[in-house]
């Protein structure tokens, strides 16, 4: 007859026969802990300190990576025999801000302007939302180009029109010729998106004031949100800060890296202040003499980096 004891130390030890001779050698591990059989992975709630952040990082490396909003490989482009730009290549991702530093004469206005036509390049190519525009031609290449807004350091506004009008025509380019022809003649529902894109830059309480009105600071909030109304998946802000004041370009710039991160835009500025650059921006690109002298983090950057760009015999001054 079974012994209490018996009984008692094989219900503790499951593994082990109740009539297992004194001595013998333990029964293989069944369940979970037998060998070939993968181990549960414990609930988050019990994950190690720290292994929250490794998970996040080993899934994000598995999901397949997106392709930069907007890409520029090989970029040459030279006026009057002289080159401006010798290679450039410059990828900006979804909810990235991208600041490119550089001497006059480096390249910087170039290349931006090189992606909405405003300049022809002699040799590259520009993507946007990963197809390439060098090979498409009329609407295509209209539809195409209008993913990416242009924000000027010339603030272009039709001062003797109110903010709204101004935003507004971001959208003449999706209009059809009857609507476009004057600012009455704009559909209700554009000007409700054109009141939500000067919202979203905090000027919806001077949608009736004119242009001229407008400060310089608030004059470039307003062509930013017509860069919105124009549905733009890029915006390309060539020098947007350089005639403003230290305050309001804290505010455009601020602005312009709220609308990289929380609306998921490609934002790509070109500018001559490195410490706004550091500020804002999420990865700095320098050029000097028309070829990318360096990229990274801001704090990978280092000021003598910087410098160099600005230097007499560097960049063309």
């Amino acid at each position: 007859m079974e012994s209490s004891k018996t009984r008692v130390e094989s219900e503790g030890n499951p593994a082990a026969p109740p009539d297992a001779p004194e001595g013998a050698a333990p029964a293989p591990p069944r369940g979970a802990d037998a060998p070939g059989v993968p181990r549960r992975k414990p609930p988050p709630h019990l994950w190690r300190e720290g292994e929250v952040e490794e998970r996040s990082r080993e899934r994000a490396a598995r999901l397949p990576r997106e392709a930069p909003l907007l890409e520029i490989r090989g970029l040459r482009k030279a006026f009057d025999g002289r080159t401006v730009l010798d290679g450039v290549d410059l990828a900006v991702g979804r909810g990235e801000m991208v600041v490119v530093l550089g001497a006059n004469g480096s390249g910087k206005s170039t290349a931006l302007r090189c992606v909405v036509g405003l300049a022809e390049p002699d040799g590259g190519s520009v993507m946007l939302g990963g197809r390439e525009i060098g090979g498409v031609r009329g609407a295509q290449l209209v539809a195409a180009r209008r993913q990416a807004a242009m924000v000027f350091q010339q603030i272009h506004l039709v001062r003797r029109r109110s903010a709204l009008d101004n935003v507004c025509c971001g959208a003449l380019g999706r209009l059809p010729l009857a609507r476009s022809v004057t600012p009455a003649l704009f559909p209700r529902g554009l000007r409700e998106e054109g009141m939500a894109c000067l919202d979203r830059v905090g000027l919806a309480d001077r949608a009736a004031d004119r242009a001229s009105r407008l400060s310089g600071g608030q004059q470039q909030r307003v062509a930013i949100a017509r860069a919105l109304c124009q549905r733009a998946s890029v915006i390309l802000a060539d020098e947007p800060v350089a005639a403003l004041d230290p305050a309001a370009a804290d505010q455009v710039m601020a602005l312009l890296r709220s609308l990289a991160h929380d609306e998921q835009l490609a934002v790509a500025a070109v500018l001559h202040q490195p410490p706004l650059a550091r500020r804002y921006a999420d990865r700095l690109v320098g050029l000097l003499d028309g070829r990318v002298a360096f990229t990274g983090a801001p704090e990978e950057v280092s000021t003598a980096q910087i410098e160099a760009l600005y230097a007499p015999e560097g960049g063309l001054l």
